[in-house]
């Protein structure tokens, strides 16, 4: 291709692209006052200074991506830099201490066995692992929601593929009447061949948390197996693996942990771990070594000493401190709406169905239609969701979002419901 023509197309390229803005505010300066105490608005005002907000919307889709708070950030770039500089040194040496170090940090955060945990890069990786890792045989089923990520459905799918195994899908309700409601539609689905129930801890399209014990309980009176997709949960509420008594827990830090891209973590129960076939084959180990199912090859292991730094921010805020704010600005904007006409809100009433994420839709229009809208007349950034008994926009703020902030959200439905 001649220069002019590729320069010329290059061009046509950029435009198409107009939104692709990669420029940063270069006025950030880290603040100098300390963390007021207590669980005041001013406390929440100084943590929203520890963040780089870009001023082109209000972004109220950090369900996707809770991206990194500065003072995490700054010690990210210099554990890049620290890795960059000692090079092999470090590889050799010192970075499997490390990374088990901080995966302890992280057992104890969600109350589970150090040598039951490890850090993976996603929860789609951890449950993946364990869905395609299982030892499954012709004809066994699998349980789990239509309301499920889909890329775990997905595995689910490419399984029964592979080794002839069925898939029983279920639908959890938006509104259930109670726990047991939901427990009894999957143990209504539970045959003499079910081998493993997916279960999420909170589902990503509503929110809405599901009652893991409970099923958990009945699952294992059937002698199944539960899988729990925690991808929301781990830095958003209270992950007490535990006293779920699941088998198999995922999650990915760089959602509510605010943790760096590619950080995510696994629990396996100690006697389920040798069930469970590795994804790549590691050094010679021992059938309940849970190192098994955590060899990826050479990675970026910044980011796993910047996991310890983003629980180290967390406890400044403390978890039940954040989860109370995370379930105050979700109630402030979603009681505001949910009586108003044309609204449905797809998120439980119930307070303790669900924290810091949640579901709304207008019955007179398509949600990529009103996450359109929102954005271009409004300033608003969230997502659009229209699947699995779900029409609405997921609205996810985060600690540094303000109460004046969603007041903008507030009106602006109320005028499109209108």
């Amino acid at each position: 291709m001649e220069k002019r023509q590729f320069l010329k197309r290059m061009g046509q390229a950029s435009l198409a692209f107009p939104l692709l803005s990669f420029g940063l505010d270069k006025n950030y300066v880290a603040p100098s006052s300390a963390y007021p105490v207590g669980d005041d608005e001013e406390f929440w005002k100084r943590i929203r200074q520890d963040y780089l907000l870009k001023p082109d919307y209000i972004n109220l889709e950090n369900g996707y991506y809770n991206f990194i708070p500065q003072p995490v950030l700054h010690k990210y770039q210099r554990h890049i830099e620290t890795i960059n500089y000692e090079a092999s040194h470090y590889m050799r040496t010192v970075q499997w201490d490390n990374k088990a170090r901080v995966a302890h940090r992280l057992a104890a955060l969600v109350n589970a066995e150090p040598d039951t945990t490890v850090i993976t890069r996603n929860a789609t990786e951890s449950l993946d692992l364990v869905i395609c890792g299982f030892t499954w045989k012709k004809g066994d089923e699998a349980l789990f929601a239509e309301q499920d990520y889909g890329a775990m459905r997905q595995q689910f799918e490419m399984v029964s593929k592979r080794y002839g195994t069925k898939n029983k899908i279920v639908s959890i309700p938006n509104h259930p009447e109670s726990d047991e409601e939901i427990v009894a539609i999957y143990e209504s689905n539970i045959t003499d061949k079910t081998k493993l129930i997916m279960v999420s801890q909170m589902i990503n399209i509503t929110g809405q948390i599901l009652p893991v014990r409970k099923i958990c309980d009945m699952a294992h009176a059937h002698g199944v197996d539960v899988l729990v997709d925690g991808a929301h949960c781990v830095g958003h509420i209270d992950c007490d693996i535990k006293e779920m008594d699941c088998d198999y827990y995922g999650s990915s830090l760089h959602k509510w942990l605010s943790a760096p891209l590619g950080a995510g973590l696994l629990v396996v129960k100690k006697d389920k771990i040798s069930k469970i076939w590795p994804l790549l084959a590691d050094y010679e180990r021992e059938p309940n070594d849970i190192g098994r199912l955590n060899h990826i090859g050479t990675h970026p292991v910044a980011t796993d000493l910047a996991i310890g730094d983003a629980i180290d921010y967390l406890d400044i805020m403390g978890l039940d401190r954040k989860e109370n704010r995370m379930r105050y600005l979700q109630r402030y904007w979603s009681d505001q709406l949910r009586d108003v006409p044309n609204i449905v809100v797809n998120t439980p009433s119930d307070e303790q169905r669900s924290c810091g994420i949640a579901n709304i839709g207008i019955s007179t229009m398509k949600p990529k239609q009103v996450e359109k809208t929102l954005l271009e007349e409004y300033g608003i950034y969230t997502v659009g969701v229209d699947y699995a008994n779900v029409q609405g926009c997921r609205i996810t703020p985060n600690v540094y979002t303000t109460t004046k902030e969603l007041d903008v959200f507030i009106a602006a439905m109320k005028k499109l419901a209108s």
